[in-house]
């Protein structure tokens, strides 16, 4: 049986949801076997898609039939976690079905909103783009390969094709002449209806060049022209969970793990959070959902093997004491959004979830980056995302890579977080056998010490930007180090039992308008 099936609704088909009348027997059974009537069904609006939270081990057959019982046509449903997504036009689907098992964030934005919701985003941050046509050798200007020693790792292995790297983005170029050979498309899908389409229209990219500099950083060719990544020998694919208004709803991303994991991926490269809410809140009802089928796909991937790499974020703040959230949902108008109370059952998806590799942000001086979040207990490990206030030597200060026409420079958590996918790429290679867990802990013991700064005044202000708390194995700006290339192929780091695996708690707002993509502003 395949992982995701497309099903018809048992006793609904679309033409009637569509035309809006539910001619269903006028009984159907209940999960318990007995019979009850039937509810009427209306359709008086847009129909909209949900996310149904189920009892683990519900059969398909059986999922089908409570959601067309609640006027609703599932349209895939991923049995090992008993999630699946649905569409209705029925505005009581929600009630129908059950509001601690359903959620929809269409139906979030459209009630704060006149018309479909839309996201500005900041796409890429600036400038000195060029072309890959004739481009030469641009690695003397990628300041964080140095960082992390890359150069020193591939004079050792490059990495192994059969390691996948999934880029849970917005898209990769398959154009581009230094990622034809890492991409594989037979292994790429867009999930942005929360269903796999293994179609290359459904994967590439449309409205944004995010996950296109991700993926340069994680394997860009080394063949002397244009940029490097930190794994060149590796392979990627591209899972497009960005739809063209720039959100990542969360049937999106659970169509994203579920993907990775039936396809034997090995990582997956996160670098966003959930939309709509920046903080989901695990007591509250909707948010609720949300963080179950999460949490759920996140774990069933990662018993599949498949390590799970993701952003901190850009909020500047230690996430382990959140306090207000100013900006969710976020997809609703600016106008519509209410400061709300948040506490540390509110986490930022997928970055918070226990079986995640959190990454943190440094600039050129290995110093944590100004936009980057933190918090002791949170941060696992992190790695070179670019700071304006910490320029290298020579060049931009952002992390140059790959863009859809040619090459670009970027700053933010995001362009850390693949620093640590090639480098887990690498432990991977090195380590054919190594769980997801075992891959972790191979990052947090092979990372290069950053103790807290003394002094952290970025702004040359006099005041402490921010506290770091911890100590030099250990803080809250850097978790267990800066990733290191070089010791991930060389394993001149001994693996440390006691450095265990991701246990990211709390999580971190963004600036508001900074968008699902984790980016500086």
């Amino acid at each position: 049986m395949p992982l995701l099936r497309r099903v018809q609704a048992v006793a609904v088909s679309a033409a009637l949801l569509a035309t809006g009348c539910f001619a269903a027997s006028a009984h159907a059974a209940t999960p318990g076997g007995e019979a009850t009537a039937v509810p009427e069904c209306i359709q008086p609006g847009p129909t909209l898609r949900y996310l149904v939270v189920l009892d683990i081990g519900t059969s398909e057959p059986l999922a089908d039939a409570m959601i067309s019982r609640a006027c609703g046509t599932t349209t895939g449903y991923y049995p090992q976690i008993g999630v699946a997504v649905a569409v209705s036009g029925d505005p009581g689907f929600g009630r129908k079905i059950g509001l601690d098992r359903s959620y929809s964030a269409q139906a979030d934005g459209l009630s704060k909103r006149n018309g479909a919701p839309s996201r500005t985003k900041d796409d890429e941050t600036s400038s000195n783009r060029s072309y890959p046509t004739g481009t030469p050798d641009r690695t003397a200007e990628q300041w964080d390969m140095e960082l992390i020693r890359a150069a020193e790792a591939h004079a050792i292995s490059k990495g192994s094709r059969d390691v996948v790297v999934g880029v849970l983005d917005s898209g990769i170029d398959p154009t581009h002449p230094e990622l034809v050979g890492a991409l594989d498309p037979a292994l790429s899908a867009g999930c942005t209806t929360g269903v796999a389409n293994p179609s290359p229209t459904a994967w590439t990219p449309t409205t944004s060049a995010h996950g296109t500099h991700v993926a340069g950083t994680i394997a860009a060719a080394d063949d002397g022209l244009g940029t490097t990544g930190v794994a060149p020998g590796v392979r990627i694919a591209s899972v497009k969970v960005v739809d063209d208004a720039g959100f990542i709803y969360p049937e999106y991303a659970v169509c994203g793990f579920m993907w990775a994991a039936a396809q034997g991926m090995t990582i997956t490269n996160n670098s966003y959070f959930i939309d709509p809410w920046v903080f989901t809140c695990q007591n509250k009802t909707g948010q609720a959902v949300v963080y179950e089928a999460v949490r759920r796909a996140v774990d069933y991937a990662t018993g599949r093997g498949v390590l799970t790499v993701a952003a901190a974020g850009n909020s500047a703040a230690d996430v382990t004491k959140p306090g207000q959230d100013a900006q969710s949902p976020t997809n609703a108008a600016p106008e519509d959004v209410k400061p709300r109370p948040v506490d540390n059952t509110c986490l930022v998806l997928p970055a918070q979830l226990r079986n995640v590799v959190a990454v943190s942000s440094v600039g050129a001086d290995k110093v944590k980056a100004g936009y980057s979040s933190y918090g002791l207990g949170m941060v696992d490990v992190t790695a070179p995302g670019g700071d304006r206030k910490q320029p290298p030597a020579e060049g931009p200060a952002c992390v140059l890579s790959t863009v859809p026409s040619g090459y670009d420079y970027s700053c933010g958590t995001s362009m850390a977080t693949p620093h640590v996918s090639g480098v887990a790429a690498l432990l991977a290679s090195t380590h054919p056998k190594a769980t997801a867990g075992e891959l972790s802990r191979m990052l947090n013991s092979q990372a290069e010490t950053l103790p807290c700064p003394a002094d952290y005044d970025l702004n040359g202000t006099g005041v402490q930007d921010a506290y770091c708390t911890g100590y030099s194995e250990y803080n809250g700006f850097y978790g267990h180090g800066l990733v290191d290339a070089e010791a991930a192929v060389k394993g001149n780091r001994p693996v440390d039992a006691t450095k265990g695996a991701p246990t990211s708690g709390d999580a971190e707002a963004l600036p508001s308008g900074a968008g699902a993509l984790l980016k500086e502003r």
